[in-house]
């Protein structure tokens, strides 16, 4: 075959033969899944054409992962269609750490099933089926898939709308052509095909025996309770056996650590069904985590310079249209009700209000900045399917505050915040963390408002400040609140996983609706600029993250139980007695466990309730004036004289130890 065409092979140009496919360039290479073509994705199947720049792109990469996972629910689909030719197809897309795909199917699967899916899944990566890519009219499509009315569906949403419209979409029906996915047997035989832009792994023998599905439940159609209930199955798919038992070990881990299931053990919260999903209530022990944060978190927005403000839970719904959240975050707040013959809200956020505060009489640039911050009980719409727990829920209490500031001040302000949030999180035990910038999309700029010029300076200054921290930052784009860009802080926590935590955003579209101004220093009416920053972002998942974080075990100056005296027997009850009155009035939280349990079982609930420091009395203890020490740990220190015993103790609690 003749050298007729010119291609670019990391960095340097090669002449290969006409009909040169991306997988003769990469031959040998078992890593390598999909290519990147002049910046596309493709199949390595694609055929080369004169003036390509091609880059491989390994399984072990993000884009690769998502390919072999996209291919794994594939089979996924193939598979449960097989065992029940009745089922319809809904999306399949990949996702983080696995994929979905869901199904309409008349009973939802149970997990006998997913073990029997697993078995066809594995026939199906056994025989080699290769992943054939066809370019199809809408007619053609339709045509094909003509028993498939959710893909029918997804057809007329072909286009840049599609992941607007139905979560996923965008892997079947994005912009371009549309296309169909064979798989075809090693004879060539049609096993099965699906509506799919792809691309996806050449063959499903890279899937191996790395692949596993872990759970079921129901998801509505494009995410519309209006819509038909299916049932979506979860799985996952990592390039070796070795990566999928790490996997399957961290998601082990994640459930013991469970928020939802150690706040019921703990005796911390709860979610009665009579007052509604999403809403939380705080039992005592978790009440004191709450208030321990409360307070602290109090304390420091004092010391960093900020007023304490309150504002109300409801406002007339003429203030939202004002702050601009009316229409573009309506999706978010409850409907109105009417009050007097007027529609009413319950707030969504707190700025508006604040703004109000601001606007409340004349303010000079000796007053600048100007920083408010209360906590505000706002309210969101969020739909019964996305709650979880504490950490996503319809009642989210935020450590809200926002500062005023001159144009010119608005960089320092940012460095103040993001300097204060971060020595926040240490003091939480996050101190694994990184930086996100949120951008507009800048594909449809129609929902974010505010001019060219305005977005490129406020993006420009949050970049700038976050890059001076030297800490990693990585792009959001299209991520921003509609009024303004913003920083996130994503803290790691102790098994690895990322939540997003503090925010600070720039906001340059509030001072303007709400004709804030401040009399600048020659005189002049200037406009302030005001930036948002919730330290928490909600107290609510804050303590679900942190229960997770520390699987329960709270460092001692959070934990609500502080201390347990368990006496040996009950004659030592009143020497244990005297020692927790010296704790309380050092401020220590103490209990003593006087029930008539014996003393291992008094050891074991001390330990199942992760108390930091169980204090035992026996003979020897009080004759010397001691006590002993019993750790979270198991280890154990006797004999410790009392003082010697309430300072470590203070002194644990004080210093914010991790212990």
């Amino acid at each position: 075959m003749s050298a007729d065409i010119t291609v670019s092979v990391a960095g340097s140009e090669r002449s290969v033969a006409a009909g040169t496919t991306a997988a003769d360039l990469f031959q040998g290479d078992k890593e390598v899944v999909v290519a990147r073509v002049g910046g596309e994705l493709r199949d390595l199947a694609h055929e080369l054409r004169d003036g390509d720049v091609v880059e491989p792109v390994s399984v072990h990469s993000d884009e690769g992962l998502a390919v072999l996972r996209h291919s794994a629910a594939h089979v996924l689909a193939q598979a449960v269609q097989q065992v029940n030719p009745k089922a319809r197809l809904g999306i399949g897309p990949p996702v983080r750490d696995g994929f979905y795909y869901d199904f309409d199917v008349d009973e939802p699967f149970d997990p006998d099933q997913l073990k029997s899916l697993e078995k066809v899944m594995q026939k199906i990566v056994n025989e080699g089926q290769t992943f054939s890519r066809r370019v199809v009219t809408d007619e053609e499509a339709r045509a094909e898939l003509a028993d498939e009315p959710y893909k029918l569906e997804l057809i007329g949403l072909k286009g840049g709308n599609a992941a607007a419209a139905a979560e996923g979409a965008d892997v079947e029906v994005g912009a371009g052509e549309l296309t169909i996915y064979d798989n075809r047997r090693r004879d060539g035989e049609l096993a099965w095909r699906d509506l799919c832009r792809g691309p996806h792994v050449p063959s499903t023998k890279l899937l191996g025996n790395a692949f596993k599905l872990v759970r079921s439940g129901g998801a509505y159609w494009r995410g519309s309770e209006k819509n038909p209930q299916l049932q979506r199955i979860y799985g996952t798919a990592w390039p070796s056996k070795q990566e999928l038992k790490d996997y399957l070990d961290r998601l082990a881990e994640a459930e013991r650590r469970d928020h939802r299931k150690l706040g019921a053990e703990l005796d911390l919260y709860s979610f009665p069904e009579l007052i509604g999903p999403g809403l939380p209530v705080f039992h005592p022990k978790g009440g004191v985590i709450k208030r321990v944060m409360e307070d602290y978190v109090r304390q420091r927005h004092i010391d960093e310079g900020f007023s304490y403000v309150g504002t109300p839970h409801i406002a007339k719904e003429d203030l939202f249209y004002t702050s601009g959240h009316l229409p573009y975050f309506a999706d978010g707040m409850f409907p109105p009700m009417d009050v007097d013959g007027q529609n009413y809200r319950l707030k969504a956020m707190n700025c508006p209000m604040h703004n109000l505060i601001y606007k409340s009489r004349q303010r000079s640039y000796r007053d600048l900045p100007l920083r408010l911050f209360e906590f505000g009980t706002v309210y969101r719409d969020e739909k019964s399917g996305v709650l979880q727990g504490l950490t996503r829920v319809r009642m989210i209490t935020q450590d809200d505050s926002h500062s005023y500031v001159t144009a010119e001040g608005a960089a320092d302000e940012v460095r103040h915040l993001l300097s204060f949030v971060l020595s926040l999180l240490k003091d939480f035990g996050l101190d694994d963390y990184y930086l996100e910038l949120s951008t507009r999309d800048e594909e449809n700029v129609e929902k974010f408002i505010g001019s060219e010029e305005q977005w490129a300076e406020a993006t420009r200054l949050l970049e700038g400040v976050a890059v001076e921290t030297g800490l990693e930052l990585v792009p959001d784009p299209g991520g921003a609140a509609y009024y303004g860009p913003k920083i996130s802080v994503q803290a790691r926590d102790a098994i690895g996983r990322t939540w997003q935590m503090s925010t600070i955003q720039y906001d340059f579209n509030q001072p303007q609706r709400f004709e804030l101004e401040y009399q600048a220093a020659d005189g002049s009416r200037q406009r302030p600029v005001m930036i948002h920053s919730a330290k928490f972002g909600s107290i609510e998942r804050f303590i679900g993250v942190l229960v997770e974080h520390y699987a329960g075990a709270f460092p001692p100056w959070l934990a609500p139980v502080q201390v347990l005296g368990v006496p040996v027997a009950e004659e030592y009850a009143e020497h244990l007695t005297g020692v927790a009155e010296q704790l309380r009035a050092r401020g220590i939280r103490v209990e003593l466990d006087t029930s008539a349990d014996r003393f291992p079982k008094k050891i074991r609930n001390a330990s199942k309730q992760k108390v930091p420091f169980v204090l035992i009395a026996g003979e020897d203890d009080r004759s010397a004036g001691a006590v002993s020490f019993r750790y979270r740990d198991g280890s154990q220190k006797n004999g410790v004289p009392i003082d010697e015993a309430v300072a470590e103790i203070v002194d644990a609690v004080e210093s914010r130890r991790q212990v």
